[in-house]
């Protein structure tokens, strides 16, 4: 497809509009950008009273949330575990990661990591919704970015077909699992 610019934005539903700004404002420092509400569904007419906000996450990209006072509680997909869905932010650098990090901690909010995914280290934690946020920096050197580039379409077409973690990549995270016991893998002996 031709003529794509990026992402415009990315919506998510919130429990309430002003504790999320609030906390994307002073935890993430974003910008709050935009608001709309309406008793109706622009595009399809609904009758559907929602508040929309708008925070700018840098560099042109947009995170939105929806706050839907008449419908049921936010639910979560119960075949997806938690750690899936997540929206990543890019910090940038170590330094900066672990500042918010230390940040998170002393509002106690709970962070794993930070991690080390090989090609960049993150922290994980959760915001007031319940959504899952990554902030991550850049650590690969240019080669580990050119070969992980260069594996991909070998690495997807493998899994495709045995639906088995592929090795093209184990570099990756050769230190970090070096140590870990072998693991199941589903529907099968552990490889």
């Amino acid at each position: 497809m031709s003529g794509l610019r990026g992402i415009h934005h990315v919506a998510y539903r919130c429990r309430d509009a002003a504790e999320t700004v609030r906390f994307y404002e002073d935890v993430l420092g974003m910008a709050f950008t935009t608001a709309f509400a309406e008793d109706r569904v622009p595009s399809t007419q609904e009758p559907d009273p929602y508040m929309h906000v708008f925070l700018d996450a840098g560099r042109g990209n947009v995170l939105a949330f929806f706050e839907l006072p008449t419908r049921g509680p936010m639910g979560r997909d119960p075949n997806t575990p938690a750690w899936v869905q997540h929206i990543a932010f890019e910090v940038e650098d170590l330094a900066a990661l672990e500042a918010v990090r230390r940040r998170l901690v002393a509002r106690g909010i709970e962070v794993v990591g930070p991690t080390d995914h090989g090609l960049f280290r993150s922290i994980y934690f959760f915001d007031p919704n319940g959504h899952r946020l990554e902030l991550t920096v850049d650590t690969a050197t240019p080669e580990m970015a050119r070969r992980a580039r260069e594996v991909a379409p070998a690495m997807l077409e493998e899994w495709s077909r045995t639906k088995r973690a592929p090795r093209h990549a184990a570099f990756l995270h050769e230190a970090e699992f070096a140590s870990a016991p072998a693991m199941p893998v589903a529907g099968g002996d552990p490889k």
